[in-house]
């Protein structure tokens, strides 16, 4: 019996719960224990907490609520993608931000910040399962409500308007890598060989340039790369940070 379960929880997303009350935090792994292909590996009551079990136990996805006591959702998503945490822990997980609040500044802050998903807590069970499983396997996630703005707002922007140079800060060093890579007209694949990492990561950094820049697409981001200088015509593929 114990071998069975060892081995269902190896080949379950790993999900880490991350919210400042209790009772929240109880009904989400009461909701999560009861699908077969996931399992809840820690909690945490702070983005703080958030941080140090996630560079422990490493799971797969973390739903992360916003507004928390000392490090908020926002922040820890921020660190949780940053190069240093990765360097370290050698793992991105998926963050997916459940809040009771759909306000423009909050969904901005924590989609560029590196969330891979916005479901707000009215969702329904079934909602937060199928959410799992998208950010689990590289995808994004946008609640229906959260994507309308977003949509509305994308659509009122000018169409030749793409990123300034400054904006290119934005990114990480790894999400650079990838934006170069691709505009080199690299698969998803391709650029998972040559950085020796999964195909759902290079999709959930791709997701993540694309909401930092304010993008539509990868056309957009191939586009980008070069206007603002990242690629030029005639550049090699660059040699991945920490190999020879």
């Amino acid at each position: 019996m114990m071998a069975e379960t060892d081995d269902r929880a190896a080949h379950c997303i790993h999900v880490l719960l991350a919210d400042d009350e209790p009772l929240v935090r109880a009904g989400l792994a009461m909701l999560v224990t009861t699908e077969t292909d996931m399992i809840v590996v820690g909690e945490a009551s702070d983005g703080g907490q958030a941080l140090e079990i996630a560079a422990r136990i490493r799971p797969d996805v973390i739903v992360m609520d916003v507004r928390m006591p000392g490090m908020d959702g926002v922040e820890a998503t921020r660190r949780l993608a940053d190069d240093a945490f990765v360097d370290i822990v050698g793992h991105t997980p998926a963050v997916l931000v459940l809040t009771t609040f759909d306000d423009d500044e909050a969904v901005y802050a924590a989609l560029r910040a590196g969330a891979c998903g916005y479901l707000l807590k009215s969702a329904a069970p079934s909602e937060l399962a199928a959410a799992i499983r998208s950010v689990a396997s590289g995808d994004a996630w946008l609640a229906p409500a959260i994507a309308r703005k977003l949509i509305a707002d994308f659509a009122n922007r000018p169409s030749s308007v793409l990123p300034a140079p400054e904006q290119m800060r934005r990114l990480t060093h790894r999400e650079r890598e990838v934006l170069v890579l691709i505009a080199h007209g690299l698969t998803n694949q391709a650029v998972a060989a040559h950085l020796i990492v999964s195909q759902a990561t290079v999709r959930t950094h791709l997701g993540r340039i694309l909401v930092k820049l304010g993008l539509h697409d990868r056309a957009q981001a191939v586009a980008a790369a070069y206007q603002c200088g990242l690629v030029r015509p005639g550049d090699g593929l660059p040699t991945p940070k920490g190999r020879p």
